[in-house]
């Protein structure tokens, strides 16, 4: 491998990279600087996210850049705020030894005035999203007549985004003779229609092989059910006591409830989405770099540009639409020659989802089990005594208390002393852990019994309660109900369906009577609880779910009536007949949303 003096970068660069802790180039980078900086044809690089794109088209840039000229000579755009900012931070600290080379960001969200200011200020270098880009085009504030060099950064991601009519905008008042710089970590058939309409001739290099996985990050997947996901994601932090990495969502409020649940369980976890301030999204990204915050969690755009090379894992909370967005979810970590892991948690049904991806990124997913409470308190253990050997002592802080300290512990063996100290920390993984439910799930099983039908959980017992939406009850008021019961440290929360004057929810059958007393004198906005046992929903033949201790609505000579059929343990159904005598369970014609389930109730969660 050659070094950057070779690549023939000038002096006030190298000093620069020096200073940032650079000592050789990446593959993409020894292949890429030179090619800029010598030849004047289109370039077409690909690179997996974490190789160092940035620096290979940025320092060449820098390399052959006018200083004594204000035109605009480089226009870079990238498909999110985030990486846009990271690229014009990074192009700032290769510079810093540059007299007279200025660089401006602009993207949405932010001040436009500010950023046209700086604009007729004169930059050479101007990095974008493609939004404000031709937002600041059409303003005539943004000239780029004088353009040598055009990037396009994640072109990919851009295009996943619907940036191609702000692309081809951008394209068009672009100078013919321009060199244009495609970066990618994928190359699916629109990034190639790009390279045939806007480049002539591109050359094309390699960096590692084209759409596959990075040899740094190992792929793994758990079958869980969907009820289990948030469980089995809580279990897999606790058995890796250091993980720092990102959990990715599929949308902004699916993100927004895993980092609160992530908080609630004692986790410094918060969630980066599109529906933060730009302010914001800067003070969550600024604490995860400094690993203030322990998990990150975010959707997939809000995610692109963060360039953090210590990540340990990446997960996966929902598998991405679209197959290509599982290379950049997963190259997030493995980055810079450090080891990293990929998860994924799947139901059974999403199973057959991963083939395509193990073809797209040319890597074997490994099928891992959720783990039990046992392996998580051992893990936690050593974790916690692994920690104790490398802390250092602080003498100038402590030595003041340590006589009286000496004089409490008097009289304990070091054995005994040993015990007591772990047993502070590690006795609330033993506590909520003690019990805890298998959460894996055998993929022949497939959730179905022997006739190829759907079976209920047989751990759960089904409960009746008497609030609904029109008591302003909610998923969340509704847990925040239970958990104030004291029921136990250990219960699990199933299905709920939050309904207009009742609901249901599931709890650990183990815990029925212990449910049924908590909620004696239970009170909920100044009314009093009732909580009953019920029977749990069947399957009709047709594949329709009855409730037997719901509220069938049946329409009777074009009037509805309520009627409650009463299947608790101890009490009696009561089936209306028609004329010819047959009986009816509940009717299910009335589907009107007043009536229907909260879909977004359907999950399940471990108390804290």
């Amino acid at each position: 491998m050659s070094t950057f003096t070779e690549l023939g970068l000038n002096d006030e660069i190298l000093k620069a990279l020096q200073d940032l802790g650079y000592e050789k180039p990446s593959e993409i980078q020894e292949k890429a600087v030179p090619q800029v900086i010598n030849s004047t044809d289109d370039l077409k690089a690909f690179a997996q996210t974490g190789t160092g794109k940035t620096a290979a088209f940025s320092l060449p840039i820098l390399q052959l850049l006018d200083a004594k000229s204000k035109n605009t000579q480089a226009i870079i755009l990238s498909p999110t705020r985030e990486l846009a900012v990271q690229i014009g931070n990074n192009i700032k600290e290769f510079s810093k030894y540059m007299k007279g080379v200025n660089v401006l960001t602009v993207y949405g969200g932010a001040n436009i005035d500010e950023q046209i200011r700086g604009l007729r200020k004169g930059v050479q270098i101007v990095v974008g999203t493609p939004g404000r880009t031709v937002d600041l085009i059409k303003r005539r504030q943004l000239h780029l007549d004088n353009v040598k060099w055009l990037i396009l950064d994640e072109a990919d991601e851009m295009l996943n985004m619907g940036f191609k009519d702000e692309l081809d905008q951008v394209l068009e008042v672009t100078p013919d003779e321009k060199q244009t710089l495609l970066f990618s970590a994928t190359f699916p058939r629109e990034v190639e229609a790009i390279a045939r309409n806007y480049m002539h001739n591109p050359i094309e290099i390699t960096a590692g092989q084209k759409n596959t996985g990075s040899d740094n990050v190992s792929n793994e997947y758990y079958v869980v059910t969907e009820r289990n996901r948030y469980p089995a994601l809580k279990r897999i932090c606790d058995a890796n006591p250091d993980v720092y990495g990102i959990i990715f969502c599929r949308t902004k409020r699916e993100t927004a409830q895993v980092a609160e649940n992530l908080m609630q369980d004692g986790y410094n976890a918060d969630a980066l989405h599109g529906d933060l301030s730009q302010s914001q999204r800067d003070a969550v990204m600024q604490k995860f770099r400094n690993k203030t915050l322990q998990i990150l969690v975010a959707t997939d755009v809000a995610a692109r540009g963060l360039d953090v090379n210590s990540l340990t894992h990446v997960i996966n909370y929902k598998l991405p639409d679209q197959t290509e967005a599982y290379t950049h979810r997963s190259g997030r970590t493995g980055r810079a020659g450090n080891k990293g892991i990929s998860i994924a948690l799947i139901t059974n049904k999403e199973v057959g989802r991963l083939r395509p991806i193990e073809r797209k990124i040319n890597k074997k997913f490994e099928k891992k089990e959720v783990p039990s409470g046992e392996e998580i308190c051992k893990s936690q253990l050593f974790s916690l005594i692994d920690n104790v050997k490398k802390t250092e002592v602080n003498h100038e802080q402590i030595d003041s208390y340590l006589e009286t300290i000496y004089s409490s512990l008097e009289g304990l063996e070091r054995e005994e002393l040993i015990q007591k100290f772990v047993s502070v920390e590690f006795n609330k993984f033993l506590k909520y852990y003690t019990n805890s439910r298998d959460l894996n799930v055998a993929e022949r099983e497939r959730g179905r019994d022997d006739r190829g039908k759907a079976r209920d959980d047989e751990n759960m017992s089904r409960f009746f309660i008497n609030l609904g939406r029109k008591d302003d009850l909610n998923p969340g008021k509704l847990i925040g109900l239970i958990n104030q019961q004291n029921i136990t440290n250990n219960v699990e929360i199933g299905q709920i369906e939050i309904l207009d004057t009742f609901s249901f929810f599931e709890l650990d059958k183990n815990f029925t009577d212990e449910t049924i007393t908590a909620f004696t004198d239970a009170t909920f906005n100044g009314r009093n609880v009732n909580v009953e046992i019920t029977e749990k929903r069947k399957r009709s033949g047709g594949g329709r779910r009855e409730d037997r201790r719901g509220r069938g609505r049946r329409f009777e000579g074009g009037r509805r009536e309520d009627r409650r059929s009463d299947r608790r343990k101890g009490g009696s159904g009561n089936y209306d007949k028609n004329k010819s005598g047959k009986s009816y369970g509940p009717d299910r014609s009335d589907r009107r949303s007043a009536d229907k389930p909260d879909r977004s109730a359907g999950f399940g969660r471990r108390r804290s």
